[in-house]
């Protein structure tokens, strides 16, 4: 699917800040993403979201929703539920034309800011930084290289770094994307299944000055299955009967080799159970893909009978009043 790509102007900007126990960095955030907007012709907000912090975290942003009404608004999670739930809430609350995601660390600058939506009146969908020079330990930066590669070869989006935090996105590309479990690092790779291209522009990174980092082992395990999500999206998501039916023939072909192999030994008068209860496994095994596959391809058929919501171009955005609100974990955020 081509979509004609969105030259209109910037009119409004938004900003969704996650934080996790980041009391120290938000009001200097804040401070260098107003420098920067001050010197632009536009409107902007910026929305704090608080991602079950144990410091003061939500006191400060708390503090800077009251210190710039009409400007910042506030919200938090009683627990942590992570950052895709965080965006997640952030997309949904944002209004403004153009909508940027920033880490809360300081390790994104906000004087890339004007670099950024110079791209975006290009007419780009997504602009996202490449943080080519890191000051990340080795342990993070080497698993997110690798990461990288294998991504941009299998989904056909060649980023150096999809996992950098600091994007620019149209505010329709951000409406019409999922966004749960870890898919905030998947979001150029899902908008391109929608027509949108992304462009990528060196930035400057910052090593940390305040906190620790939120990276683990848990993030790479958590890579791996995302990305062979997106990958299944890419080729299958609107056929996945071809996806499972090889999995059935597959399964099938086997099924019907093992009982073959139990039917010979059985006259040959030798024990037959084994590859005969393996069979009878398989044969399970190509139906339930069966099954599997025709499930999904009745949820595309109705997907489709319905009629498929596009994303259209905004040429203009307005901005909510100032609020701060807390979000317990049974409320919608996404």
């Amino acid at each position: 699917m081509n979509i004609k790509s969105n030259t209109t102007p910037v009119h409004s900007v938004s900003f969704i800040i996650p934080a996790m126990n980041e009391e120290k960095t938000l009001e200097i955030l804040f401070t260098g993403i107003a420098e920067q907007m001050e010197k632009l012709s536009c409107e902007w907000e910026v929305l704090f979201i608080d991602d079950g912090s144990t410091d003061n975290t939500w006191s400060e942003m708390s503090r800077l929703a009251r210190l710039n009404p009409g400007t910042v608004r506030s919200f938090r999670f009683r627990r942590n539920l992570g950052k895709a739930d965080a965006l997640a809430l952030g997309y949904k609350e944002a209004t403004g034309d153009v909508i940027f995601t920033m880490d809360a660390d300081l390790q994104d600058d906000p004087n890339e800011i004007p670099r950024f939506l110079e791209k975006i009146e290009e007419g780009y969908g997504i602009v996202t930084g490449w943080k080519q020079k890191r000051y990340d330990p080795w342990h993070k930066v080497l698993p997110s290289r690798v990461f990288n590669a294998v991504l941009s070869k299998l989904v056909g989006v060649p980023l150096h770094d999809h996992n950098c935090g600091f994007k620019a996105y149209r505010k329709e590309v951000v409406k019409v994307l999922p966004m749960y479990g870890e898919m905030h690092r998947m979001v150029p790779s899902l908008a391109s299944f929608e027509g949108y291209k992304t462009a990528e522009i060196v930035v400057q990174h910052h090593a940390r000055r305040f906190g620790v980092s939120k990276y683990g082992v848990k993030r790479i395990l958590c890579g791996i299955f995302d990305m062979t999500t997106v990958s299944f999206l890419k080729t299958y998501r609107n056929r996945p009967m071809h996806f499972f039916g090889r999995l059935a023939m597959l399964s099938g072909l086997l099924s019907a080799t093992l009982w073959t192999a139990a039917l010979g030994l059985t006259i040959a008068g030798m024990a037959a159970a084994l590859p005969a209860m393996a069979g009878v496994l398989f044969g399970i095994a190509a139906m339930l893909f069966i099954g599997q596959g025709l499930q999904l391809e009745h949820g595309v058929y109705r997907e489709m009978k319905q009629g498929r919501t596009l994303p259209v171009d905004l040429t203009e955005g307005t901005l909510a009043a100032p609020q701060s609100y807390e979000f317990d974990r049974l409320k919608q955020v996404a």
